[in-house]
């Protein structure tokens, strides 16, 4: 679809990265009634694009130049191209939204060539209708629901005891970063969300991340023997719970809980008022019920829809 008259697409620059950001909040007011991601948010996927910036986002400009829509995709691997964008609430409708999708589905296309299993991957609100009509139209359709869920830490929480016969504690980056690669591997081993990526991969996206921070990453141990970590990260007045991952052969014994409790316990030490975890609602451990009973509740909605072959 042709752009509407009055706006251009461009490639963004450094200097529009603070109109992003408020493209991205009023998004989210605008569904949610608070921000869960933004600026934060576009700080770490600017810097997973990189140098690819010029070539894989857009940013939409009104004629007084002022950014009012911003879209990117980026190759996660040689046949996942994840996507997603967002236009301001009062730009909507005018056809802004649909040729910033088109543009991204061209790149995805792109970017796919050769990957004859290639999947073209966009994330939208889940009340978005009118993105969810562009999707379909393109031969997308919806394979993963998610939400995010948050506890506000009024005060210092309780971490309360750990499970019995359960050492909790920090890791040491420079010897528990295979372990904490492989418990993520083996957790989520039967989570369709989930796709594993090589451990010198896996390193390098979480090391070069501007949030990584292992100084809040926590790792169980029963006797010595590795039983479960979570990854966490801290941006604004919120801390995120990346990752909390128990292996099998310990769960129901209350290791997930109690490394959430320790977590919530750190953040609150760095001045932090929420705290906050993406979760697929579809999670066949049953995770939804694990944050429940940690006090965290649903604050928003998002889908992820999926094209099996990019351009076809």
């Amino acid at each position: 679809m042709l752009l509407p008259a009055g706006y251009e697409l461009r490639a963004p620059t450094p200097d529009d990265f603070d109109a992003v950001a408020a493209v991205m909040v009023a998004d989210e007011l605008d569904d949610a009634g608070q921000v869960t991601l933004g600026a934060d948010f576009i700080g770490g996927e600017w810097s997973r694009l990189a140098a690819n910036i010029a070539t894989d986002a857009w940013v939409a400009v009104d004629r007084d130049g002022t950014v009012v829509a911003y879209a990117q995709v980026l190759l996660e691997d040689t046949t996942v191209a994840r996507s997603w964008g967002v236009v301001h609430p009062e730009h909507r409708g005018r056809g802004v939204g649909s040729a910033l999708i088109d543009r991204v589905d061209a790149r995805a296309t792109e970017l796919l060539r050769g990957a004859p299993s290639g999947r073209f991957r966009h994330a939208i609100n889940a009340n978005d209708r009118a993105a969810a009509v562009l999707l379909e139209a393109r031969g997308l359709r919806p394979v993963h629901h998610f939400w995010h869920m948050q506890t506000d830490l009024a005060g210092p929480p309780d971490p309360g005891p750990e499970p019995e016969g359960i050492d909790i504690a920090g890791i040491d980056p420079a010897h528990d970063l295979p372990i904490v690669h492989s418990i993520l591997d083996e957790a989520f081993i039967d989570d369709r969300s989930h796709h594993p990526k090589p451990f010198a991969r896996w390193v390098e996206d979480e090391t070069s991340s501007p949030h990584y921070d292992p100084t809040l990453w926590l790792l169980a141990r029963d006797s010595g023997e590795s039983a479960g970590v979570l990854t966490a990260s801290v941006g604004e007045d919120r801390g995120w719970v990346e990752y909390l991952a128990v292996l099998a052969p310990f769960r129901s014994r209350g290791i997930a809980s109690a490394l959430l409790r320790r977590s919530f316990a750190a953040f609150a030490d760095r001045g932090v008022q929420r705290a906050l975890v993406s979760v697929d609602a579809q999670n066949p451990t049953g995770a939804t019920g694990v944050y429940e009973r940690v006090g965290m509740r649903v604050v928003k909605r998002w889908d992820l829809w999926e094209r099996s072959s990019a351009g076809s």
